[in-house]
C-alpha cells in the first residue's frame, strides 16, 4: 500500500522532508500546501515531479485529498488549527518542533490527536542518531545505572530567517532551535522538574527586529535528582553549527560530537573500555521511516504529540525563568 502524502508549508525545512519523501517508495507525494502559491508550485516541480495538487489553503487541502499522513513544516507562529483538521480528517501528522508557542495550544494538538487516535510524530530528530539510540539502549537495559548529568553545547552565528529573529514569532533561539537539546536532555535524563536560567541579546542590539536571545544558560533539575547545563549562542562562528553533549552516569560517560558519533566509555572498571560510534545515518530518513512503520503496522511512534508538549514546556520555562530571574517549576502537561 502505497501511503498518500502532504506538506504544509513549502519552506526551508520542509525541502528536507520533500527530499526524503520522494525518494521513499511506500509514499506518493500527491499534495503540497503553501500561503504563497508559487512556493507550492516550485516543491511540485523539485519533488512531485509535477504530479501533486498545489493548494494555498490547508483547510481545503486536508478535507479534499484524503491524506494518510501530512507533513507539517509551518514557522512557530503560524500554527492554528491545522492539527485539529487533520485529525478530524484522519490524517496521521508529522510537525516540525516546536508544535506551538504556548502549552495552550500544545494541549489541545495533543488533546484532538489522542481523542482521534491518529499516530503523531513530532521533528525531534537527533533521538534517531545511532549514538543516541545505542546510548539509550543501554539505559534501558540497566546498564548504564543512574545518570546524573548532561551537558548540553549549540554555537551558531546567522541571522536567520526574518521571523526567527522576532521573539513573537519564533519564541526564540531556546524556543525555536535549542529545543533539540532540551529535548534530547529528557529523552535521556527522564522528566525534569524545575529550571534556572539566563539569557541576553549582547550583540545584535542593532539589527532591526532581531529581538530574541544571542546567549543563554541553563541548569536544569530532574525529578531523580540528576542534572543539566545547556548552554547556547548566535555570536559564534559564521557558518559553522556546533552541537555537541556529553552525558555521565554511574557506570559510563559518553561524549557525543553528533547524534550519530560518539565516544561511550565504561566507568565501572579499573581500565579504560571505550566503544566508537560512527555513523552516517540520515536521521530525517529515519524519523519518517518510523511514522511510515507506524501507520502501516498500526503502532506507536516514537515521538508522539505529547512529547512534543512537554518539551515545548521545559523550554518555555526556560524562557519563563530568564524573563523573572527565578528558578521555576516545570508545567506538567
Amino acid at each position: 500500500m502505497t501511503l498518500r502524502v502532504g506538506i504544509v508549508g513549502c519552506g526551508g525545512i520542509a525541502n528536507t522532508h520533500a527530499r526524503v519523501l520522494s525518494g521513499n517508495k511506500e509514499v506518493s507525494l500527491v499534495a503540497l500546501c503553501d500561503i504563497v502559491e508559487e512556493n507550492a508550485k516550485n516543491f511540485n516541480d523539485r519533488y512531485a515531479k509535477g504530479k501533486a495538487n498545489v493548494y494555498t489553503d490547508y483547510t481545503k487541502m486536508l478535507e479534499k485529498e484524503k491524506l494518510d499522513i501530512v507533513y507539517i513544516c509551518l514557522p512557530p507562529f503560524a500554527h492554528s488549527n491545522e492539527v485539529e483538521i487533520a485529525a478530524e480528517n484522519h490524517t496521521n501528522v508529522f510537525i516540525e518542533k516546536p508544535i506551538a508557542l504556548n502549552l495552550e495550544l500544545a494541549r489541545k494538538m495533543v488533546k484532538v490527536t489522542e481523542k482521534h487516535s491518529i499516530k503523531t510524530q513530532v521533528g525531534f530528530m537527533s533521538r534517531f542518531g545511532t549514538a543516541v539510540e545505542h546510548f539509550k539502549d543501554l539505559e534501558n537495559k540497566g546498564e548504564t545505572g543512574n545518570l546524573v548529568l548532561f551537558i548540553g553545547r549549540y554555537f551558531c552565528n546567522s541571522l536567520h530567517s526574518p521571523w526567527w529573529r522576532e521573539k513573537s514569532k519564533s519564541g526564540g533561539q531556546v524556543v525555536e532551535q535549542i529545543i533539540h537539546l532540551y529535548d534530547l536532555s529528557r529523552h535521556l535524563m527522564g522528566e525534569p522538574k524545575s529550571v534556572f536560567s539566563k539569557m541576553d541579546n549582547l550583540i545584535h542590539k542593532d539589527v532591526e527586529n532581531y529581538t530574541v536571545e544571542d546567549v543563554s544558560a541553563s541548569v536544569i533539575k530532574f525529578k531523580n535528582g540528576s542534572l543539566a547545563t545547556i548552554a547556547a549562542t548566535n555570536c559564534a562562528i559564521p557558518n559553522k553549527w556546533i552541537f555537541d553533549f556529553h552525558v555521565v552516569s554511574k557506570n559510563y560517560t559518553a561524549y557525543f560530537s553528533s547524534p550519530n558519533v560518539a565516544s561511550v566509555i565504561k566507568t565501572d572498571v579499573p581500565w579504560e573500555n571505550s566503544t566508537e560510534i560512527k555513523s552516517s545515518r540520515d536521521i530525517y530518513e529515519a524519523e519518517t521511516l518510523d511514522l511510515i512503520s507506524a501507520v502501516k503496522e498500526d503502532k506507536n511512534t516514537r515521538v508522539p504529540m505529547i512529547e512534543g508538549a512537554r518539551s515545548l514546556s521545559l523550554v518555555l520555562s526556560v524562557a519563563k525563568s530568564a524573563e523573572e530571574n527565578k528558578e521555576v517549576e516545570i508545567e506538567a502537561v
